[in-house]
């Protein structure tokens, strides 16, 4: 007779943290579709939008480039050039040359930029509080997950 099982180590499939980390993620990520269904932006766009007006309030003199923004929320940079096309189109940022460098962008927030990062922010926090609310010591996970993230 064939052995037809998977080879896992884990004898249920819930033992698994990678297939447990899947689940959660995809239902965490189904939560912020909801939560920003009606502010027209998708997750990336928000996450990316967000993470500027965070990064543009703390220093806004800095000459903040596509890269910088795509390290500091993790994300492809091809993949982060195509959002960010989109929202300069909804004028939600602007992308003009970067002042010393020929091949960059400098990223700003437009003041209606700053607003829907605003007001979807407020949906995200709620919605991101309902679904972590069943656990125990969320700063604790907070903080475990910022240092799988790589973040300190």
């Amino acid at each position: 007779m064939p052995d037809n099982s998977l080879g896992s180590r884990f004898t249920a499939a819930s033992e698994s943290p990678g297939l447990t980390l899947w689940q959660v993620t995809n239902r965490w990520q189904a939560a912020m579709r909801a939560a920003l269904a009606h502010h027209d932006l998708t997750h990336v766009q928000y996450v990316l939008l967000a993470s500027l007006v965070w990064l543009h309030a703390d220093d806004p003199a800095r000459q903040l480039t596509q890269a910088e923004l795509a390290e500091f929320a993790a994300t492809d940079v091809m993949m982060t050039s195509q959002v960010l096309r989109v929202l300069e189109a909804k004028q939600l940022i602007e992308r003009p040359w970067h002042p010393t460098d020929g091949r960059a962008r400098v990223l700003r927030p437009t003041a209606d930029g700053i607003q829907a990062a605003r007001r979807a922010t407020g949906d995200v926090e709620t919605a991101d509080a309902q679904f972590f609310a069943p656990l125990l010591g969320f700063e604790a996970f907070s903080a475990e997950l910022a240092r799988l993230a790589g973040t300190p």
